[in-house]
């Protein structure tokens, strides 16, 4: 996309709560999404989004046992342009701590994942799409099963990813499945742009919602703005709620 497409409030947690279409998707679970034997790869443009996305998924897959990687591409550092209270550099410490804690509280340890950590400018990702590529395909196998972000989720960082972790899975056969994650502010049910043709829910139990409401309370940094310089956070209620869903949707 061209245009941010991230203003205001976006499109209602009842819209999407109320659509037929959303209702209708079917369903997978996360033993077809990655079956026994593959490992599964997330590629996270931002310390959070891992959890924003697929938290869920997570949850299934540390009960299931797979095999993860986990790639955060940049630390997030520009979350709070202009802030005292959260400068850059304290954002490149804090975040992937905050990451690590909201893993734990889904069920992962350190010690039960690899971790890499990109190094690329947050907000700058497009700029450097084809040293990302390079970088995502040389940590690839063929059996694995890529979870990024959707191509054309409309934040430049997302969409960048989605674009280098397809081509970096592509050239070495894994399979890539996309998140819609800031899609749920700015599309509706009708909304032809998104690829309802490939969508599938993972249903999630009230105890999994729960536990990935608990897991997103870990990014304190983006729960909170700076009212010295009247900045918002990047995750108000309203943004969270439709990511706390009783599912999950995957583009397949």
């Amino acid at each position: 996309m061209n245009a941010n497409p991230i203003v205001g409030q976006g499109t209602s947690l009842r819209a999407w709560q109320g659509s037929t279409r959303v209702a209708g998707l079917p369903l997978i679970s996360v033993a077809q999404l990655v079956p026994a034997g593959c490992r599964a790869v997330i590629i996270a443009p931002h310390p959070d989004d891992e959890v924003l996305g697929c938290g869920g998924l997570l949850q299934g897959l540390a009960a299931l046992d797979r095999e993860l990687l986990l790639v955060s591409v940049t630390d997030g550092c520009a979350s709070h342009p202009g802030s005292a209270r959260w400068p850059r550099q304290r954002l490149r410490e804090v975040r992937p701590q905050e990451s690590a804690e909201a893993l734990h509280r889904l069920g992962w340890s350190p010690q039960r994942l690899s971790w890499l950590r990109g190094g690329f400018s947050d907000s700058q990702v497009q700029a450097r799409e084809p040293a990302l590529v390079e970088f995502i395909q040389q940590h690839l196998h063929p059996h694995d099963v890529v979870f990024t972000t959707w191509r054309e989720d409309g934040h430049c960082d997302h969409e960048a990813v989605g674009r280098a972790s397809a081509q970096a899975a592509r050239a070495v056969g894994a399979q890539l499945i996309e998140l819609p994650v800031w899609t749920w502010h700015w599309a509706t049910p009708e909304d032809t742009r998104v690829p309802w043709h490939r969508a599938h829910k993972i249903a999630l139990t009230p105890a999994a919602v729960a536990r990935k409401r608990h897991a997103l309370h870990a990014f304190t940094s983006q729960l909170e703005g700076d009212p010295q310089i009247d900045l918002p956070p990047v995750l108000p209620p309203h943004v969270l709620e439709r990511l706390l869903q009783p599912f999950e949707v995957v583009f397949v």
